[in-house]
Order: structure tokens, then sequence, then C-alpha cells
């Protein structure tokens, strides 16, 4: 593995910026990925950050245009800084390292990079053939870029950001273990930078397909919600804890699927409420939030 690789005069137009914790064995897809990209490689860098240095990554066979950096600070967003301190690019783009960009992913988003606009492009969750019901519920809730974008945010599993942009703004909120994103866009927004949804610039994400992964995922994302932000937000969260998930239940009623895998979703969507009520209670009592 080679951490430091020679950098060439001319800076990259885009950083790829990916926090790795653990997960090494799903880089090489990501990067190959990466390689098939219709932007030419000496445009775009790659920065992987390892998030668990105590855990040194595998041999990996890098590109040319990819190195690791270290980051001993817990939670992906404090990665997210890391490497975006480490970045040449005049562009950052994020995703995750189980995700698999489009080929035109990097060159639909430079193409409407401003400088001064925050740019999402869609994530697709497909649940694939024989899905389990945890894959269906995954791929029916889905990541939807196109309604985050709506209301001023967008997921960092595919985001882009001006350097200068995530600068002016402080860069991550890296207490936080979920949420993140939503609150970095909206500082963003407050001093007048707006988010664009870029159709072309797609990304794929693997549905949670076990129990484990999904209740994870609700753990963490309740973390943020209940620890991070203003009180007033806070508030609103443990609000909407304590009551049932109505509005999302309306939104897998109306998907675009069978009527068995809806319910099928439906009841793993009241089983996740049930972890979050108890994850809230956790969280409350004074115990440490979830970080995977």
């Amino acid at each position: 593995m080679a951490a430091h690789r020679p950098r060439s005069v001319t800076p990259p137009d885009i950083s790829v910026i990916v926090p790795v914790y653990r997960h090494w064995e799903l880089i090489p897809t990501l990067l190959a990925g990466l390689a098939a990209q219709s932007l030419a490689a000496d445009r775009f860098e790659v920065l992987l950050v390892d998030n668990d240095p105590a855990t040194p990554p595998p041999p990996l066979d890098l590109p040319a245009n990819a190195r690791i950096l270290p980051c001993p600070r817990a939670g992906s967003y404090a990665a997210r800084n890391a490497g975006a301190a480490e970045a040449r690019g005049a562009l950052l783009a994020f995703t995750d390292a189980d995700c698999r960009p489009d080929p035109g992913w990097l060159a639909a988003l430079a193409a409407k990079d401003d400088g001064a606009t925050l740019l999402a492009g869609p994530v697709t969750v497909d649940a694939g053939p024989d899905p389990t019901r945890y894959a269906l519920y995954d791929s029916i809730r889905g990541i939807p870029q196109a309604r985050y974008v709506r209301l001023g945010y967008a997921a960092t599993a595919n985001l882009a950001i001006p350097a200068a942009l995530l600068q002016a703004v402080g860069g991550f909120d890296h207490r936080r273990f979920s949420g993140g994103d939503a609150a970095l866009c909206r500082a963003a927004g407050a001093r007048g930078h707006g988010i664009r949804l870029i159709e072309g610039a797609v990304v794929h994400h693997p549905p949670r397909d076990t129990w484990a992964e999904l209740a994870t995922k609700a753990r963490r994302v309740k973390g943020g919600q209940i620890l991070s932000g203003t009180p007033k937000s806070r508030a609103i969260w443990l609000a909407r804890t304590l009551t049932p998930p109505l509005r999302a239940t309306t939104r897998f009623i109306r998907a675009d699927h069978p009527l068995p895998e809806r319910l099928a979703a439906i009841r793993v969507l009241y089983a996740l409420w049930g972890v979050e009520l108890a994850e809230t209670a956790r969280l409350l009592a004074g115990r440490r939030p979830e970080r995977r």
C-alpha cells in the first residue's frame, strides 16, 4: 500500500473524497467505477480517508491518482474534513465506500460546477432479484435526492461542494455521526449558496439486506437527530420519534412496487420505529451514540 504518491504539477479539477471505516473490501469495486469515468484520470484525484487508523488497510492496487489519508478522529464527517484539508481540486465530490458511480458521474458534475453552488446527483437503490424484506424496505425508502434538494440539502453519498465554499462554512460538524450533510448544506444555504440536482451524475448504492444493517443505521441516524443541532431541532426530532411514522407509511403505500413488497417493507418500517424508540431512551440516559 502506498499512502503517498508523487503529485502532478497541475492540480486536478475534482477531488473525490471517500471515508472508509474498516470496510476496505468494498474499495476495489469503487476504484473500478472511478477508473471507468469518462472524465480523464488526470482531471480528478481520489482520497480514501482511513477512519480507523488502528486497523491498517490491506494492500491495495491504487491507481496513480489515488491516495490513502489517515483520520484518527472518529466519524465519517471528521474523515471528510480530513480529506478536504488535503484535497487539491476546486470541487470536492463526496461519495461512500459502498457506492458505484456511473461512468459519467464526474463529467456531469464538472460540467455544472460554477464555484458557488452545491451539486447533488441521484442515488439509486436497487433491491435486485429475490430480495430480502430488508432490501425491499431499503430500496423503497431509498435515498430520494430530488426531494432532499427541494428541502435544501443532499446526502453525501452523492454530493459535490466547491472547496472554497466548504472552507467558508467551516467544514462538516466533526462531532456528528449522522446528519452532518444536511447541516452543512443548510449552513451554505444561509449564506446564499443554492443546491442543484444534476440528473446525469448518478451513483448506485446497494440496499442493506439484513436486519442488523438497518438497525445499526437507524441507531446512528437517531443519534445525529437527538444529540446534534439546536435545542429546537432536537426537540422536533424527539417529538417526531415519539410519533408513529405515518408520513413514511403513506410514501410506502404509494410506492411503485407490488402490494406484497410494500406490505413487507411497512412491517420493517414499524420494527425500525421500535429500534428508534429504544435508541432514543438509551441516548437520553447518557449513553454513547452509534458511529457505524
